[in-house]
């Protein structure tokens, strides 16, 4: 039989993979396909990053990207006044969203919701701009130690980047964040 594949394929081989050496074979190919997907995996975007406001160089907002269910979602936990202090926490909320049904505070509210991952984006969510009440598409990949946010209408779009934030402003910003424990709130827009 193995002559007869010889014969008709044309290639020579000496004799067939032995079983040990077919082992050996199936091992270092399962060992690099595992290599060759973890660099094809997304950077983990859960965590906490700092927004920044494009003409002042400031930071508007602290957000927590989290994980529920399979999809991932964001969470405004604070915002800074004018002057770069914080304004606001999930702690202690006081400055309300105009363009959501029922004027909720800002902090304390999603305005990133059903992210999912593909290889290293994170696609398909929703991006909503809480002052003016408009939902665009979104879609998050982290780009070095930085989360690129592309919001899109139709085909087009805009980039942000937002900043990691460190222990310690997490440590000023509020006293408990408990990643684990939010549970998506999708807003309404009016």
């Amino acid at each position: 039989m193995w002559e007869y594949f010889q014969m008709l394929s044309g290639i020579t081989i000496e004799k067939p993979l032995g079983v040990k050496n077919m082992k050996n074979f199936l091992l270092f190919t399962s060992f690099f396909l595992l290599i060759l997907c973890q660099g094809f995996a997304g950077e983990e975007i859960t965590g906490f990053w700092k927004t920044i406001n494009e003409k002042t160089g400031r930071a508007e907002c602290t957000i927590a990207i989290y994980e529920y269910q399979g999809k991932y979602y964001g969470r405004i936990v604070a915002t800074f006044d004018e002057q770069g202090e914080i304004a606001d926490t999930i702690d202690h909320p006081h400055d309300r969203a105009p363009g959501v049904l029922g004027n909720p505070y800002y902090a304390g509210l999603d305005i990133i919701w059903n992210l999912q991952q593909k290889g290293t984006k994170y696609t398909n969510g929703k991006i909503l701009d809480p002052e003016k009440g408009r939902v665009y598409g979104a879609e998050l990949w982290r780009q070095d130690d930085n989360l690129v946010v592309r919001g899109k209408l139709l085909c087009f779009g805009r980039n942000q980047i937002w900043l990691p934030v460190n222990k310690e402003e997490l440590s000023r910003l509020f006293t408990k964040a408990n990643l684990p424990a939010f549970i998506p709130n999708i807003p309404k827009v009016k």
